[in-house]
């Protein structure tokens, strides 16, 4: 029973801290994404290819979490973008306060849109707000069509669905008609795009979708 009343406590003050996070954001008028996934998805190159994609369109920064090192803030910033990195030194999850900790280093006066990418998890990160307007969850094809209905809770949370590596589906055991069914019965509000940072394929549809998000299209 502590147990229980412990975990309620911390993801209590978790929310009061990403509600501060939400209003700063309505502040300074940002869309905010928390992108989320299983590691190997391919978050941090669909980052890449939509900052490409966007460049010259809008302003936009990112804060990347993982487990032990910067690498993917080191991807990211190679592309002219600002990236925070939050090193979790084992946590499986961003919470709010870190990322709370890590706007200090991010001039939100000058961005339109704001991508945090969580660590790699298809659990944890489902239960904590950071305070973002929206979860898109992504999935890649070399996990099987069966995901959505082993880890509910990150789909029935997220508002947009991408499914990445759609290049691979001649080589892996993945029926996609069937992958985007299982995610739709568990959440029918779902936007779903499909892409390929290999081939480009979907990256152009995802982009225009973010510009009409964020008011420059």
């Amino acid at each position: 029973m502590s147990v229980i009343t412990i975990e309620r406590k911390i993801l209590e003050k978790n929310d009061e801290i990403a509600g501060r996070n939400r209003a700063l954001f309505a502040e300074h008028g940002l869309l905010v994404l928390n992108v989320v996934s299983s590691p190997g998805s391919g978050k941090t190159s669909i980052l890449e290819r939509t900052i490409e994609q966007l460049r010259g369109n809008i302003s936009l920064a990112v804060i990347e979490g993982d487990v032990q090192t910067d690498i993917d803030a080191q991807r990211v910033s190679r592309l002219g973008v600002p990236a925070v990195q939050i090193v979790t030194r084992g946590g499986c999850h961003l919470e709010a306060n870190l990322v709370h900790d890590a706007l200090q280093n991010i001039n939100l006066s000058a961005i339109n849109l704001l991508i945090i990418e969580n660590v790699g998890n298809l659990v944890c990160p489902a239960n904590y707000d950071l305070g973002e307007t929206m979860k898109v969850v992504v999935i890649s094809t070399t996990e099987g069509d069966d995901k959505p209905l082993k880890y509910p809770n990150m789909f029935r949370y997220a508002s947009v669905l991408i499914i990445n590596k759609i290049d691979l589906l001649p080589y892996v055991n993945c029926n996609i008609e069937q992958l985007k069914q299982n995610a739709l019965s568990v959440n029918p509000n779902l936007r779903v795009f499909e892409t390929s940072c290999t081939t480009g394929a979907g990256i152009q549809s995802w982009c225009e979708w973010l510009l009409q998000q964020t008011g420059q299209k």
